[in-house]
This record gives structure tokens, sequence and C-alpha cells, in this order.
């Protein structure tokens, strides 16, 4: 009885509570179900590339010679911070080896962010459709986020600094851009990325920096925050090689800043977690020294996929997608009642020639209760071919989908 008393007393944290299940992979056991019916399962609901993982760095870490694998240093192996240097030195960021914290992911670079700039119950302003993920680590770090709503009519660009003004409260300590933009594949212009300059600026506020996709701008030059001067201090930048390198399993990320104070604390972070994976910072040292026209060739494949996606989503009567600048995302608008139950209806009770797609409901990305309620993000890490027989699964779904509203 005794026993029977305790376990009863058990409960969740309201932090676990509160944990928001990620809208990318919480229909995974729907598709899990279709293939076992022998359905062909099209992904477009994670940015999982196909692309091979160079395989000179994969070589590198084939190559590697030791006989124990020890801890690295907790700020990640001084030889790849180095050769980190020269990579941001390519793209105009002048940073040294002891600006650099290697993380384990970029997930852990925006965890230390959270951690390290922000107390319990501060604000974060966050323009919205974003990362789904940044949610999570809000309620890891106990942070708020304050979303400031940005529109697929408009291409999703930068809201008006007006509504920025609106929002920062005396809890506001910063805000998160991610730039090209997950989920929208929306590429920020420096004149965009002027206007948080000064935002940030007047209101002494952090500016983190989500670059995970900086290699890939289809229209236009990326405009890094770390590009923005006057502003030194308050950037941290929050760095991955997962899909720069379609390495997403290394979980290898970067933590960047000028700032020695935020530099010094989210070391104790780092230092709590010992080090970051081993094997992954030989890859992505080996990887700073791919020709430099690797992402020449990616870039073209991916801007290739990019446009024969729009082009098929934009032919389906009924359905809007605007021509996303940067990344391998696009969000679309549908015309359904609701897209959370129309993915899962794709997985449960569609199928043609035995073929179906997976795609992942918008509203996970939106902080605001009923935005994105009709709107979908496709990750067009498929070939083309692949692409096209998805396009023709969801026009075909379309059509005979119950819930359609026009």
């Amino acid at each position: 009885m005794a026993f029977t008393y305790f376990c009863a007393m058990l409960s969740i944290s309201k932090r676990g509570q509160e944990m928001p299940a990620s809208p990318i992979r919480k229909l995974v056991p729907f598709a899990e179900t279709a293939k076992k019916k022998g359905i062909r399962v099209y992904h477009l609901n994670i940015g999982q590339p196909d692309i091979e993982t160079p395989a000179a760095a994969l070589d590198a870490v084939r190559r590697a010679d030791f006989k124990v694998l020890e801890y690295s240093h907790s700020a990640g192996n001084e030889s790849y911070r180095k050769k980190l240097t020269t990579y941001y030195k390519g793209v105009g960021i002048d940073v040294s080896a002891n600006e650099i914290i290697i993380t384990t992911g970029g997930s852990e670079a925006i965890l230390f962010g959270f951690m390290t700039c922000l107390d319990a119950g501060d604000e974060v302003i966050i323009p919205e459709p974003f990362y789904a993920n940044y949610n999570g680590f809000a309620v890891e770090a106990g942070v708020k986020v304050v979303p400031i709503t940005s529109s697929i009519d408009s291409g999703f660009a930068l809201p008006a600094i007006s509504e920025f003004e609106k929002a920062i409260t005396p809890r506001t300590k910063a805000i998160v851009l991610c730039n090209p933009n997950n989920p929208t594949g929306y590429l920020y212009s420096r004149t965009e990325m002027e206007t948080l300059r000064q935002i940030v600026k007047d209101h002494s506020l952090y500016l983190f920096a989500d670059e995970a996709y900086r290699e890939f701008c289809y229209a236009g030059e990326h405009c890094s925050a770390m590009h923005l001067k006057g502003i030194e201090d308050n950037v941290i930048l929050m760095d991955t090689i997962s899909k720069r390198y379609s390495a997403c399993g290394g979980r290898i990320g970067a933590f960047v800043t000028k700032n020695k104070m935020v530099l010094d604390a989210a070391m104790k972070f780092a230092q709590a977690r010992l080090s970051p994976p081993s094997f992954a910072q030989i890859l992505g040292e080996a990887a700073v020294d791919l020709p430099g026209d690797y992402f020449d060739h990616t870039k073209a494949e991916y801007k290739k996929r990019r446009d024969t996606l729009v082009e098929r989503l934009n032919r389906i009567p009924g359905v809007f997608c605007p021509n996303p600048g940067g990344a391998f995302y696009a969000m679309a608008k549908l015309p359904v009642d609701d897209a959370d139950v129309f993915c899962q209806w794709l997985l449960e009770s569609f199928s043609m020639n035995n073929e179906t797609l997976m795609l992942a409901p918008a509203s996970g990305f939106y902080s605001t209760p009923g935005l994105g309620k009709n709107e979908v993000r496709l990750a067009y890490v498929l070939n083309t071919e692949a692409i096209h027989k998805a396009m023709d699964c969801l026009e075909a779904a379309l059509k005979v989908y119950p819930g359609k509203t026009n």
C-alpha cells in the first residue's frame, strides 16, 4: 500500500508538461504505419538532405588514428577552432579561435545563448513563423517567447520596426533571427538587418543570429549579424555544420561571439556538458578544406529543387507558395480547413499508386495560437523526380480531401 501511495504522488514537472512536441516529428508514427502497409512516403517534412556528406570529410574520420577516444577541450579542439576562423574569414566574419565554442549541434549553441544571456521570466522577441525548437529551448530556459508575426502574403518579410517597438518591455533581453529563415526560406536583406541593428542598439538587446543556412542563398547576398557595425558585443552567432555539409548526425555546431563576458559565462555551460563529439569535430575540420566550388554545386542543386517545388505548388488550384530566397524550405498555404488534420490524413487515409507524402503542419512554427492553420512547411531535400511525384500526390489528395475549403 505504501508503494502504491508513493507512486500516486509522482508527477511530471511543469517544464516537462509545457515542453512542446516537435511539429516536424510528431507524425512519424503515422508515417511508419503507412510504410508497414507498403506505401512509399515522400518525406518533405524534415530538413534531412539526401545530398551525400563530403567524402573527404568522412575519410578524415576513417583515417583518425588514436588509442584512446578522449574528451576534447570543453570549447572544442583548438585545431578545429583555428581552422574555423579561416572559414569565417571567407564569409567576411573576423573572429579568433578564442571567440568560438564548439557545441553539440546548433541546438546546444541556441540553448547556451538562452541560458547565458537570459534569466527565467525574461522575454525574447522572435519573428514568427520560426524554427519550432526555439519554443522548446525557451521552455528549458524558463524564457518567454514574444512573437512578431510575419505574413505569407508578403513572403514573410521582416515586420515593421513599429511592431518590434510595441513588443519591447522591461523584461525584453534579446531578438532571435534565423537568416536564411527556417521554416519560410526568407532571406533577410541588408536593409532589414540594419533595421534590427538599430533596434538592438537603441534598446541594449542581444541579437541571437541562427545562420545554419548561410551557404544557401538564391536571391541576393547573405548579410550576417556579425557584419553589422557598432553592436559587436550584442551579437551571438549560432552555427552548425548539419545542413552546410549534409552532416546532421554529426551534431557539431558553434557558439561565436566577441563579447568576452558572454563567452566566459557560456564556457561554464560548455564545461558542465564536458565536451562536444570528437569524431564529428574531425569531420568538421576536414570539411573546411573542401574545394572552393563545393557550395556552388550544392546550392545549384537546391535552387533547381526549389524552382521545381514552387512552380508545382503554385500550379495546384487554391495553393499559394511565395518563392523562398534561401535555405531549403518553403511555406505554402493550402485550401484545407486544418493542416494538422490534413497532414495526418495524407498518411492514414490517402495514397496514389501506393505513394503519399509527409508534410510539416505550420501551426507548430507559430507561437500565436490559431496561426498557420492552413499552412505547411515543405523541405525540398529530395531530388526533382521525387518532388514531382510528391506534388502529383498532393494535387490528387487535395481533389478528394473532405476538409477542402474551396
